[in-house]
């Protein structure tokens, strides 16, 4: 938990920014109950009610959406402007690959930050039941180096990088998987609920990319998640989680001598990010982060790259258990993405998932004590970086 004083940084000019409430989906597999519109308005009214707001109060709309390839509909912001309430008002969509949905809520956000609008909705998600985005990440898209690989196969070599330069055990990427996993259970939207995983049962899984086996990825979900976000007025009365910092940085996809264990724009942002918020060790001053972590060993790979510990020592902090809940750095206490993917929403539950445990809203998942928060997510080839740090208190 955090022990270490936060000193903040000079002022901005900033207003201040809160979420007001939090809302996602049951994710799974195959959700054919609804349709793709009704999947984000699920999330929508659960977010509104809990903010206790309705659209009347809503100033803007902000929709967050991973390739359009994945379901074939292009433009899907113009499809779902009146099922999400964005008729007659502002409504911007992002797109910054797998990061998007963090990368939805910090743009959100800096609507209120620049008093643009009092409060803003976010909302991302992901019907990959109507889609193949393995297919959609392996075709040949013009210009672009050809992979024909999907995410698995691409990060695949990056995760092999890591333990040859950090000298990791084998077993860590399974000790994620059934940190993760164990979490997901206690999590009631969670897609995966796996209460009896084990390392042994981890181990056996089936390898399909070395070093990655299958109980160590990331399922496909039918998802949406979005948050309510606010300016000081808004969240007079309320609970909320205050925006302390956001960040976003990005770099090529491939250049001369880039590092994709260690990405410098991911390095950069948590620098960033770290310096608005006034954290000077995140180790000590932060009290769970919820990190985006698809296949289980970029939870070591993170922890170096955002500097919670040196490069090479991210593993260490997962075999001593660390990261678990009741360690000294629970990550992912909501199951990650390791138990809920919805590609386009994915990185908004790390935000709001990180919102919801400064609000003390977290259910069975809650860390105790939980006053600072970070929700973190990437994209692409490990090229789109988002960030924020979310407290109990006004920064």
């Amino acid at each position: 938990m955090a022990t270490a004083p936060i000193v903040r940084s000079a002022s901005s000019g900033k207003k201040r920014a809160a979420v007001l409430g939090v809302g996602q989906t049951h994710h799974r597999s195959k959700r054919l109950d609804v349709t793709i519109g009704g999947l984000c308005r699920e999330a929508i009214d659960r977010a509104l009610a809990d903010a206790e707001l309705t659209f009347d109060d809503i100033d803007a709309v902000v929709l967050g959406k991973a390739p359009d390839l994945f379901e074939g509909v292009m433009m899907p912001e113009l499809m779902l402007a009146d099922a999400i309430g964005a008729t007659g008002k502002p409504l911007l969509r992002v797109h910054t690959a797998g990061s998007v949905g963090g990368s939805t809520a910090n743009v959100a956000a800096s609507l209120v930050h620049g008093g643009e609008h009092s409060r803003v909705l976010a909302v991302a998600f992901e019907k990959q039941s109507e889609s193949n985005a393995m297919w959609a990440l392996s075709i040949g898209i013009p210009f672009h180096m050809p992979v024909g690989a999907g995410a698995g196969g691409y990060f695949a070599p990056h995760v092999r990088s890591y333990i040859r330069r950090s000298g990791a055990p084998s077993h860590i990427g399974a000790l994620v998987a059934v940190k993760d996993r164990r979490n997901g259970a206690k999590n009631e939207y969670a897609h995966l609920k796996q209460a009896d995983i084990t390392l042994e049962s981890v181990q056996a899984s089936a390898m399909l990319w070395d070093p990655i086996r299958y109980d160590e990825t990331c399922p496909s979900s039918d998802g949406a998640c979005a948050v309510v976000l606010g300016d000081e007025n808004a969240a007079r009365g309320k609970t909320a989680a205050w925006i302390h910092a956001t960040a976003m940085r990005t770099e090529p996809t491939t250049f001369a001598g880039r590092d994709q264990v260690n990405p410098q724009a991911g390095k950069d942002a948590a620098a960033a990010l770290w310096r608005e918020a006034g954290i000077t060790d995140p180790l000590s001053q932060v009290d769970t982060a919820e990190l985006y972590v698809p296949f289980s060993w970029f939870e070591p790979m993170w922890l170096e790259n955002l500097g919670f510990t040196e490069e090479g020592q991210g593993w260490k902090l997962t075999e001593a258990g660390e990261t678990e809940l009741g360690g000294r750095l629970p990550i992912n206490p909501s199951g990650g993405v390791l138990s809920s993917n919805p590609i386009g929403a994915s990185g908004m539950l790390r935000f709001g998932e990180a919102a919801m445990q400064v609000m003390g809203r977290a259910g069975e998942h809650q860390v105790d004590g939980a006053r600072i928060a970070v929700g973190h997510a990437y994209g692409g080839g490990s090229q789109y970086f988002s960030m924020w740090v979310v407290g109990a208190e006004k920064p």
